[in-house]
């Protein structure tokens, strides 16, 4: 497909419209940036990441909750904390996330974090530099995730997979925040082993209403490969950094009537 230059220059326009500080304030982005120390930003993050569903102030809200049920320090909790600490956590719940799942988190949290300092090395277990998408790397980290003695059969669903052929939203959101660095204030840019070129876009239903209207994508179901088609369509305007189009797309779907 063609991206008209009009279409072009509009989508750029929203680009650097939404990449900026202000956006910060009132998206789940906001919860990681309250941290300075890199296991912090990425623990935080994830959760909010996964939390990232439905109403933005209530995954804020939520997130807060736990961070605060954490100490404000969820590294330090995670990999820290005594049997009894857990015991605040037991009535911890948004929307189908409850306390089972949250108690397998962070069980997977301690048993990353005493190998390893950064979650970056959960993403690249199958990832490769010549890789075109981090799709490997999302099928490797559902497999480091779950690699624990003992996984709770219903924690199975809060986290997505490309061979489950889900679009993966939330964890691509969350590498969007990890990997993506252009100074502009919202993204951290924290990760080096998977490049911006290599991320794709996260498509829900806000995006993919968007994305339909536009003719970007032509696929029905919201899955997997809807979001590579996307991403592949971005591609276009910045083989780079396709992802900085969510910003976007995104604006374009839940902020404003286009």
């Amino acid at each position: 497909m063609h991206i008209e230059t009009a279409l072009e220059q509009f989508l750029n326009k929203k680009v650097d419209e939404y990449n900026q500080p202000f956006f910060i304030e009132a998206d789940p982005i906001c919860i990681p940036h309250q941290f300075s120390q890199k296991a912090d930003i990425e623990i935080a993050g994830f959760f909010a990441a996964i939390f990232a569903w439905g109403n933005r102030t209530t995954i804020i809200n939520k997130s807060n909750v736990l961070l605060q049920l954490m100490d404000n320090a969820p590294h330090q909790f995670c990999t820290q904390h005594q049997p009894s600490d857990l015991k605040k956590l037991l009535h911890f719940k948004h929307r189908t996330f409850n306390t089972t799942d949250l108690l397998y988190f962070i069980e997977f949290f301690k048993m990353h974090y005493s190998n390893y300092n950064s979650l970056e090395y959960a993403f690249t277990k199958q990832h490769q530099p010549t890789n075109p998408t981090i799709e490997a790397a999302l099928n490797g980290f559902y497999t480091y995730f779950f690699s624990l003695e003992i996984v709770p059969k219903r924690t199975l669903k809060h986290i997505a997979a490309p061979f489950k052929k889900a679009s993966c939203k939330r964890l691509c959101m969350y590498l969007r925040w990890m990997v993506r660095n252009d100074n502009k204030g919202v993204d951290f840019g924290i990760w080096q082993q998977i490049t911006p070129a290599q991320l794709v876009i996260p498509l829900d239903v806000h995006v993919a209403r968007v994305a339909r209207h536009f003719k970007l994508i032509d696929r029905k179901p919201t899955d997997w490969q809807a979001a590579l088609q996307l991403t592949a369509a971005m591609q276009q305007l910045d083989n780079n950094d396709p992802a900085k189009y969510d910003f976007a797309l995104f604006a374009l779907g839940v902020l404003e009537k286009y």
